[in-house]
């Protein structure tokens, strides 16, 4: 793991994103709240701030970090069919918080393909990106 213990500490946030494409039927049961296992957008959410937070668990090699705020949107894209997911964690620290930003967006989308594959065998969870990062040595960036 890399040593960071020199480096100062900064204010840093990341965004990211991800997609889960499905059939519109899955799309109006999740929307409608229809679904039997409960409401998925939440279920999703929770698992999204669950994975930002245990991010150095699951990533080799990845800092432990006091996250001070993890965000996971989820929104019906009636055009493409699918949920976008969008994710935002900052953190004050020594090391950046993409890492936790996109760990967020994957879980969430697979929380929603675990909900839903009984209904949607076809689903796909696609475009997990990073959208900006800012802070730090290397400073801002986006997409």
């Amino acid at each position: 793991m890399v040593d960071v213990g020199d480096k100062s500490t900064t204010s840093r946030v990341a965004t990211a994103s991800a997609s889960v494409k499905m059939e519109r039927i899955t799309l109006e049961m999740i929307v409608n709240g229809k679904h039997k296992k409960g409401d998925v957008l939440a279920v999703a959410r929770i698992a999204g701030i669950q994975a930002a937070k245990k991010t150095s668990d699951l990533i080799p090699l990845c800092h432990p970090l006091m996250l001070t705020s993890i965000k996971v949107e989820l929104t019906a894209d009636w055009d493409n069919c699918a949920i976008a997911i969008k994710t935002r964690c900052k953190v004050s620290g020594q090391t950046g918080v993409e890492m936790e930003a996109l760990t967020a967006a994957s879980v969430a989308g697979l929380t929603i393909y675990d909900m839903c594959k009984a209904i949607d065998k076809g689903m796909i969870i696609s475009d997990i990106q990073l959208e900006t990062k800012s802070g730090g040595k290397s400073g801002d960036w986006q997409r």
